[in-house]
């Protein structure tokens, strides 16, 4: 039986030195990338209906796959976006619809282009090679003759090889060995977060709280706004606000706490101290990513904390066990070990560490979504009493606010005065 609840999320395809490429736009609705054919008009409606209320939210950052079915191709979805934005995937059922292939060959001709998912040797997909820009590769289900084939008809005739599947270190280096443009699975995003490893923050956030904390009056709700968003300065702000030099009764938990407690004058030399350690390096694209991803998953659970039933745990709780969910990445050592000079509540210690109790369920919702693990996104959310059916809105909302804050942190806009 299908789940009446349709989700939507997005998952990164990145190359073999985990840059982004760009993302896929991924539904729930019967398999891994898309529709099956049963119900497949009302289950094309509802994502019809919500890719017109969140078109511009989901591409506004990246190159964007998406699989079309063929009630989607004739309604014309694809014109929810710009050409050199997405890129169509198309998978068996739409190879074998006449009527959805010739409305394929009209996108082909407006300049859209085209990837065909689980791609096989056989007549009907090589036929197709020549409207193709990227050929999809299951690498779980593909054994290893017919992926080396697939490679060497690509290759020769200029054709991006996208491996998907990628869920063990095994398979991912069967796809560098294969030399593939790019990869995506759960162990893409795991090998990306164990390679980090940096003790650093996003250079350009940094540079906007230099220019916070020097103005001549300086606002406070600002200076905690920037330092919310960084995984990094967070940790390091409360680690310093509860060392020995500020030592209290009350322990502080919260970024506002903290600023309150080290005050305008403790915040400049902070950030004057962050400075010095404050050096070029190759690889701050990836942790620039990452950071990123802590900031999403921040925001999404605290805004996932508005609609659970009796929460326990308090909506700036719930941000804060988003954005440190990834700090054991971030930081060479166990989450246990990072979280003994935080004085966080054992109920968030315990959800960071073990997953456990509400903060932890909270926690494995936001990562299924992103993930899109389906079945356990439903579990997650009616254990935690929140409706289902807001989840996918939720999570666009959520994506645009990041991306627009994102963008300004990125690309610092400052008035004359402040240069």
């Amino acid at each position: 039986m299908m789940d009446r609840n349709r989700y939507i999320t997005r998952q990164a395809i990145k190359d073999a030195d985990s840059r982004v490429l760009g993302y896929e736009v991924m539904y729930s609705g019967g398999d891994a990338y898309g529709v099956t054919n049963t119900n497949e008009v009302s289950v094309a409606e509802t994502i019809y209906n919500c890719l017109v209320q969140n078109s511009e939210k989901a591409l506004r950052d990246s190159r964007t796959f998406m699989t079309f079915t063929s009630s989607l191709l004739a309604k014309k979805t694809p014109h929810l976006f710009k050409n050199t934005d997405l890129v169509i995937q198309i998978d068996d059922s739409v190879i074998i619809h006449p009527f959805a292939m010739h409305l394929l060959q009209q996108y082909v001709d407006e300049g859209y282009e085209v990837a065909a998912n689980d791609f096989q040797f056989a007549p009907r997909y090589l036929a197709l090679l020549e409207q193709l820009s990227y050929i999809k590769i299951n690498l779980r289900t593909l054994n290893h003759n017919s992926a080396e084939n697939i490679m060497r008809v690509a290759n020769s005739m200029n054709k991006r090889v996208i491996a998907t599947g990628v869920d063990t270190k095994e398979i991912a280096d069967f796809a560098k060995t294969l030399g593939v443009y790019g990869m995506q699975g759960t162990y893409v995003a795991d090998k990306m977060a164990n390679e980090v490893h940096q003790s650093g923050y996003l250079r350009s956030n940094f540079f906007r709280l230099v220019v916070a904390v020097t103005k001549e009056e300086p606002d406070i709700h600002e200076i905690e706004e920037i330092i919310s968003a960084d995984v990094t300065l967070s940790y390091s702000l409360l680690k310093i606000a509860n060392s020995a030099y500020f030592a209290r009764r009350v322990k502080t938990d919260s970024i506002q706490q903290a600023v309150v407690t080290l005050g305008l004058n403790q915040l400049k030399r902070w950030v004057y101290l962050l400075s010095i350690g404050d050096t070029e390096d190759e690889s701050m694209e990836d942790f620039e990513e990452f950071i990123k991803l802590s900031f999403m998953r921040a925001s999404f659970a605290s805004e996932l904390q508005h609609y659970m039933r009796g929460s326990s745990i308090t909506k700036s709780e719930a941000y804060m066990l988003g954005m440190f969910s990834t700090l054991e990445y971030l930081i060479d050592s166990s989450m246990e070990d990072i979280l003994s000079d935080i004085p966080l509540a054992d109920e968030l210690k315990n959800a960071l560490i073990k997953g456990e109790g509400e903060g932890g369920q909270l926690l494995k919702l936001v990562i299924c979504y992103e993930k899109a693990d389906w079945k356990n996104i439903t579990t997650h959310a009616e254990q935690l009493g929140i409706p289902a059916n807001m989840l996918t809105t939720i999570y666009f909302n959520c994506m645009e606010s990041v991306n627009e804050i994102w963008e300004q942190m990125i690309n610092p806009q400052f008035t004359e005065g402040e240069k």
